[in-house]
């Protein structure tokens, strides 16, 4: 009786003791575990380099002594392109890894699926990538910050230069999903304000990677506009162009286009790249900044490799972490709530500040015009624009962002 006693006693305590180790956060044992979810295998253009970035990063943070003491850890999961899929993966880093901290997430439905696990069981989110303006205004909440710039900040970019075009009939294309219908109630709403008289004379909005290129050209012709506003991205982007040049859709006609300067989407075209459009990117070749110059020397000594935007998304998003777990001594989620609201630090592109409105970074993005150099696509014309120079009035993002 004693011995069965006796055994029932270890056994207990070392059930407490695992117990103990499961439940207590992984920062208050000496590591800072970071569980990163994203589509690595529906979308690797973008998130290969991102997983570089986001590498890099962690050397550098881990070579000068972690975080208050403490290393960085990354646990990585793929959501396969999937909103319940990424929730699972989410509810395993939590539950069984005991991450403190979430980051990640590309496709914008997939951020939504993340930022509202996050309200629903109190974790903090870091958005690094999704565009949707609904992650920080619509269904924001106190637990989920967003990095990268929204549709509406990218938008608001290209909007002035639209404007200068002066042409009246606008034909539409976009991949019909949260990324692309955000972004195009955007331009429409802008344009409108700006130029009353506008017409939108087409719009086509074909399944994400599933465009029938020759359809859609063929539709976007047939309205005779005198400009387009494009959407679309990755391999669609490059169906778009291609059949679109065989069949003269852009002759005499300009192109406003969100996130076409961006090396992931711009190098596949190579000397197909349309000249003359109008985009959003990242000029890497020919930025001059001194933080820009040191990213990307660190960068290209690491993997023999130039960066794409997803390798300065991917790498800014685990410096944001870093220093806002530095400003709260810890990793715990009420403190780095807390620490992210008007957190301040310097990405390749510059400065940058969380804002405590709406969660919002103020990362900002190149705004130029296409060209070929070398049988190459490349941005020329280009500057930086500030994303808190193009927000909206305070009073209507508050109007916008519902609660916490």
């Amino acid at each position: 009786m004693n011995g069965r006693i006796r055994s029932f006693r270890i056994l207990a305590a070392a059930s407490l003791t695992w117990f103990a180790a499961t439940a207590t956060p992984s920062w208050a044992q000496g590591v800072i575990k970071i569980g990163e979810i994203n589509s690595y295998k529906a979308q690797p253009a973008f998130l290969d380099p991102y997983r570089k970035g986001m590498q890099l990063a962690l050397d550098e943070v881990n070579a000068a002594g972690g975080v208050n003491g403490k290393k960085l850890e990354l646990v990585i999961r793929d959501d396969n392109a999937n909103p319940g899929e990424a929730v699972r993966a989410a509810e395993e880093l939590v539950s069984r890894e005991r991450v403190d901290v979430l980051t990640g997430s590309f496709l914008s439905h997939i951020g939504l699926a993340l930022t509202d696990y996050a309200k629903q069981k109190k974790v903090f989110f870091l958005a690094s990538e999704p565009l949707t303006d609904k992650i920080t205004w619509e269904n924001g909440n106190r637990y989920t910050y967003r990095l990268r710039t929204s549709t509406y900040v990218q938008v608001a970019m290209l909007v002035p230069e639209a404007v200068k075009m002066n042409k009246k009939r606008w034909a539409i294309v976009y991949p019909n999903y949260e990324y692309g219908q955000s972004a195009v109630a955007t331009f429409k709403t802008l344009m409108k304000a700006a130029q009353p008289d506008i017409e939108f004379v087409a719009e086509q909005a074909p399944p994400l990677g599933k465009v029938d290129a020759g359809s859609v050209v063929q539709a976007l012709a047939d309205a005779k506009p005198d400009a387009i506003f494009n959407v679309l991205f990755a391999a669609d982007l490059a169906k778009l162009v291609r059949e679109g040049e065989t069949r003269g859709l852009f002759k005499g006609r300009p192109v406003v286009s969100v996130l076409s300067g961006e090396p992931e989407y711009l190098d596949p075209l190579r000397d197909e790249t349309p000249e003359g459009w109008v985009v959003t990117g990242y000029p890497w070749q020919f930025i001059d900044t001194p933080e820009h110059k040191a990213f990307l020397k660190a960068y290209q000594d690491k993997f023999k490799d130039y960066p794409r935007l997803g390798s300065v998304v991917g790498y800014s998003a685990i410096k944001s972490l870093a220093e806002g777990m530095k400003r709260a001594g810890s990793a715990d989620t009420e403190a780095l709530i807390k620490a992210f609201a008007g957190l301040k630090l310097t990405i390749p592109f510059g400065p940058i500040e969380y804002r405590a409105l709406d969660h919002q970074s103020t990362m900002g993005a190149y705004v130029g015009k296409l060209a070929r150099q070398d049988g190459k696509g490349i941005m020329t014309d280009f500057r930086y624009v500030d994303g808190g120079s193009v927000m909206p009035p305070d009073d209507e993002v508050r109007k916008l962002r519902k609660g916490d």
